[in-house]
């Protein structure tokens, strides 16, 4: 398979992520800007998860950038990836619809750490193919922005069960950690001037 195809279907999945996630916002009953207001939780984790999303469709496209040949395992290993990011819109209206109740919480850090995990996958599977002298395989030696992701997403999950507040806080940190893409993958395949 070219990996024009890869990323072509990979972009499709992630626009129709972030179409289903507005949709999820409904128009107010009502004519002044006081109706707006039930909207406030569901627009505000909207826009974190139209953040990751971002983040996701970012890094994904210089991820991709760093393969030159798609085999079985890369294609299963995107979708896997694909899967859980699939599953934001509905961690996100959970969320928003609770009004950041303690399980939405917890699902929507459940969700982003799988993301994450399965992104390390396939970033790992990518390298894998590329063999030893991957690019890639250099770019990527260190990832400490990736480990402390981890290792906030669990505390994001620990904590939504006595604070909703620490709990976004440490989703929100990782998205404002990522917010920048990967810059290991970017210099890597930034032209030469």
């Amino acid at each position: 398979m070219n990996k024009t195809r890869l990323e072509a279907f990979s972009d499709g999945v992630l626009a129709i992520i972030i179409t289903i996630m507005v949709l999820e916002i409904k128009v107010p009953h009502g004519h002044e800007f006081a109706d707006l207001k039930p909207l406030i939780p569901k627009f505000l984790s909207y826009i974190l998860s139209f953040i990751y999303v971002g983040i996701y469709w970012n890094n994904h496209h210089y991820l991709l950038h760093g393969l030159s040949k798609v085999n079985g395992k890369v294609l299963w290993s995107n979708l896997h990836l694909l899967f859980w990011l699939s599953l934001i819109p509905v961690s996100t209206g959970w969320m928003g619809e609770s009004n950041f109740g303690k399980a939405s919480m917890a699902f929507y850090g459940i969700v982003l750490l799988l993301s994450a995990i399965s992104y390390f996958i396939l970033q790992y599977v990518i390298m894998c193919s590329e063999g030893e002298d991957s690019v890639l395989r250099k770019a990527l030696k260190k990832d400490a922005k990736g480990k402390a992701s981890v290792v906030l997403y669990i505390i994001g999950i620990i904590a939504s069960f006595y604070s909703e507040w620490i709990s976004g806080a440490a989703y929100f940190i990782v998205a404002m950690l990522w917010l920048i893409p990967d810059k290991r993958i970017e210099k890597v395949f930034a032209p030469k001037n």
